[in-house]
């Protein structure tokens, strides 16, 4: 390893320890006066639903897969290798970002996979953007329609802006993204020469090119697409408190699920451990469940969560590297990866 590997690998340690330290605060304030006896009184009393969870797990990440095999322009290839292509670099990227700090599965998308996929890294970070948009659109709106108890005046007003803000900007990004470049392009220019907004410019302007290659109705079918994934993951909440018989009413899995997973917004260590849990506790504690039960549940949870993706992700990926014979570790890799995306 060479001596600017070496620097470079400091530095990415150094950026990861605030996220390490944002997670232990969050894993802390979780937990305690969380005492050991709560942890046991979680116990499966109806396992049937067990295969509830397997299911609604398996259902949302296969839509992920199919959502972003269409995102992405098609090459040469069939259909069928289009998608198995693209769902083996979901999964594995999903499952690096799980364990990797700085968003690591990401920028291996983007820019490792680059020659499987047929596509430039320009290409796929404009789906990234995409992918992202829509799942935080479904989310708030999942967020907004489910807050009830927990919202107080200011946050429920949070919320609904928010959420207005996010869908005119997904309408105008679905209907009219290619007459829209022009006049960003126009507005940018106008401002002062900033890195920043250089950046942020080309990231609008990454967006409006995939949604303009797809078109408007393949981009509503993409923003279904995101509603069933989101279902299917409520779903899987839904399932694992009918499997542990957790009192809560009907909305406290729905609210769950949109709070936790919109906790992956707030900095912190791979896989938004800690931010996950309280979110998940808070949520389900406002409707039903106590405090105690909450929190384990929250862990259980995201543990599941985790572990299926990080497991299905890595499965896929040393099955891939045994297919194609490559030998090269997997850190040597991540060595000459970009610091960040671009």
């Amino acid at each position: 390893m060479s001596e600017t590997t070496r620097n470079r690998s400091g530095k990415d340690l150094l950026k990861a320890v605030p996220g390490l330290l944002i997670s232990a605060f969050f894993l802390w304030y979780t937990f305690h006066g969380i005492s050991f006896e709560h942890i046991r009184a979680l116990r499966i009393v109806h396992p049937a639903w067990i295969l509830g969870i397997v299911a609604f797990t398996v259902m949302s990440n296969l839509f992920r897969c199919i959502r972003w095999s269409q995102m992405m322009p098609r090459g040469g290839q069939s259909a069928r290798a289009h998608f198995a292509v693209c769902a083996r670099v979901l999964m594995t990227s999903l499952a690096a970002n799980n364990i990797l700090p700085l968003r690591i599965g990401d920028i291996m998308r983007i820019f490792t996979y680059a020659g499987d996929l047929g596509a430039s890294p320009s290409t796929t970070l404009s789906t990234v953007i995409l992918e992202k948009l829509l799942d935080i659109f479904v989310l708030v709106l999942l967020f907004v329609s489910t807050i009830g108890r927990l919202a107080t005046p200011r946050l429920r007003l949070a919320a609904d802006i928010s959420l207005a803000i996010s869908a005119a900007g997904l309408l105008i990004l679905l209907v009219a993204a290619r007459s829209l470049q022009p006049i960003i392009q126009a507005q940018f220019a106008r401002l002062p020469a900033n890195p920043k907004l250089v950046k942020v410019e080309h990231w609008i302007n990454l967006a409006l090119e995939a949604t303009g290659r797809l078109g408007v109705s393949s981009s509503l079918l993409l923003l279904l697409e995101s509603v069933l994934i989101w279902t299917f993951e409520g779903l899987t909440f839904v399932s694992a408190i009918a499997l542990f018989a957790i009192p809560v009413d009907r909305i406290g899995p729905w609210v769950a699920v949109s709070f936790a997973n919109l906790s992956y917004l707030i900095p912190s260590s791979p896989g938004a451990i800690g931010p996950f849990e309280l979110a998940a506790k808070t949520a389900l504690a406002s409707h039903g469940a106590s405090i105690g039960q909450a929190a384990v549940f929250g862990l259980a949870i995201h543990a599941w969560m985790l572990v299926s993706i990080t497991g299905a992700g890595g499965v896929i990926f040393l099955l891939h590297r045994i297919r194609i014979h490559n030998h090269k570790p997997l850190l040597e890799e991540i060595e000459h990866l970009p610091a960040e995306l671009p």
